[in-house]
C-alpha cells in the first residue's frame, strides 16, 4: 500500500500516491438530500450541480478558504477519493501527508488530522501549503537560500520564503481563485446590469480573464440575466474590463508579497531577489500575473511547470524528504 499526499483545496481535491504521482483531481463539492441527509454525489458530478439542483438537493462546499467549514461531509468526501484513488482492496492503510494553509491554527490543524484518520489513515502529518508547493515545484527547499513561493488556491494565497527545509517568514491571506470569480461577477452586475453564476464567472476568468494589459484583447460572448428587464441577455465581455474587475484581488497579492518581502531577513530577500519569485496553484493561472508582481517587485517572477498539481506532489514527496532527513 502506497503513501498517500492529498491537497486538500476549497475548490478542488487533489491526490498523489508514491510511484504513481497524482491520481485523482476533483472538485471538493458535496451534493445531499435535505430530506434524508443522504450524500447524492461527490467531485465532478456534484460540482455539475451546483446552482442547478431541485430544492431538496443541495451542492455544498465542505471547505471554505482552506478550512474545514463543515467536519462531516469533509470526512465522507475525504474517504471516497481516498477510496477511489487506491481501490477498496487495500489491507494496510495508508500513511497520509495533508496540506494546510499556513496560517491556520492548531484548532484547525487538528480538525484535518482528525477527519484524515477518520477516512482511514494508518498515520497522518500536516504540511504547510507553501512548503509543500516548493518541493512541488521542483524546488531543493533543504538548502541554505531563500526561496520565494506564491500559492494561489482557491480560498486562500499563501505566500512565503523558504530556506533549509522551513518557513523563514510566511503569511496567509483569504483572497484566491474564488476571490477572482466573485469581483468578476460583482462588475457585472455594477457595470452592466447582468446577473451571472458562479459557473460563468470562472468561465470568463478562464478563457479571457487577465491581471494586466495584453498585447491582443479577448472578447467572450457571456449570457447571464438583464436585473432590469429580468429577462435572459447575451452580450459581449471584453479582457480589459476582466482587467478592471480583478484590480482589487489580484493587488491585495501583490500587497501581500510586499509585505513579506519587506519583513524578510536581508539576506534571504538578496536569494529572492536572485532566484526569482514562483507562482503555484491554480489561481496563478490567470494571465499576467507574473507580469503584474514582477512591475510592482522588480523581482524576476515565473509560474512553475504545472502549478495545479504542484502541492499534491509536494505533498506526496514531503514524506520522502522527511524519511530522508531521518536516514542522515
Amino acid at each position: 500500500m502506497s503513501d498517500i499526499g492529498i491537497d486538500l483545496g476549497t475548490a478542488s481535491i487533489l491526490v498523489y500516491v508514491k510511484g504513481k504521482g497524482v491520481v485523482l483531481k476533483e472538485p471538493s463539492v458535496v451534493a445531499f438530500d435535505r430530506d434524508t441527509n443522504k450524500i447524492k454525489a461527490i467531485g465532478e458530478e456534484a460540482r455539475l450541480m451546483l446552482g442547478r439542483t431541485p430544492g431538496n438537493i443541495v451542492a455544498v462546499r465542505p471547505l471554505r478558504q482552506g478550512v474545514i467549514s463543515d467536519y462531516t461531509v469533509t470526512e465522507k468526501m475525504m474517504k471516497y477519493f481516498i477510496q477511489k484513488a487506491v481501490g477498496k482492496k487495500s489491507l494496510r492503510k495508508p500513511l497520509i501527508s495533508v496540506c494546510v494553509p499556513s496560517g491556520v491554527t492548531e484548532v484547525e490543524k487538528k480538525a484535518v488530522e482528525d477527519a484524515t484518520f477518520q477516512a482511514g489513515a494508518r498515520d497522518v502529518k500536516i504540511i504547510e501549503e507553501p512548503i509543500a508547493a516548493a518541493i512541488g515545484a521542483g524546488i531543493d527547499i533543504a538548502k541554505p537560500c531563500g526561496n520565494m513561493i506564491v500559492d494561489i488556491g482557491g480560498g486562500t494565497s499563501d505566500i512565503a520564503v523558504i530556506s533549509l527545509g522551513g518557513t523563514v517568514i510566511s503569511t496567509s491571506i483569504k483572497i484566491a481563485g474564488d476571490d477572482f470569480d466573485e469581483a468578476i461577477a460583482r462588475y457585472m452586475r455594477k457595470k452592466h446590469n447582468l446577473l451571472i453564476g458562479e459557473h460563468t464567472a470562472e468561465d470568463i476568468k478562464i478563457r479571457i480573464g487577465t491581471c494586466y494589459p495584453l498585447p491582443e484583447p479577448m472578447t467572450m460572448d457571456v449570457c447571464g440575466r438583464n436585473l432590469v428587464t429580468g429577462l435572459p441577455k447575451t452580450m459581449t465581455v471584453f479582457s480589459e474590463e476582466t482587467e478592471e474587475a480583478l484590480r482589487e484581488p489580484t493587488l491585495q497579492i501583490v500587497d501581500a508579497v510586499h509585505s513579506v518581502l519587506e519583513k524578510t531577513p536581508p539576506e534571504r530577500a538578496a536569494d529572492g531577489a536572485d532566484r526569482g519569485i514562483v507562482l503555484t496553484g491554480g489561481g496563478s493561472l490567470i494571465r499576467g500575473l507574473e507580469n503584474l508582481i514582477e512591475a510592482h517587485t522588480g523581482i524576476n517572477t515565473m509560474t512553475a511547470e504545472d502549478p495545479m498539481t504542484c502541492v499534491a506532489v509536494g505533498t506526496g514527496k514531503y514524506v520522502e524528504f522527511l524519511s530522508g532527513k531521518r536516514d542522515k
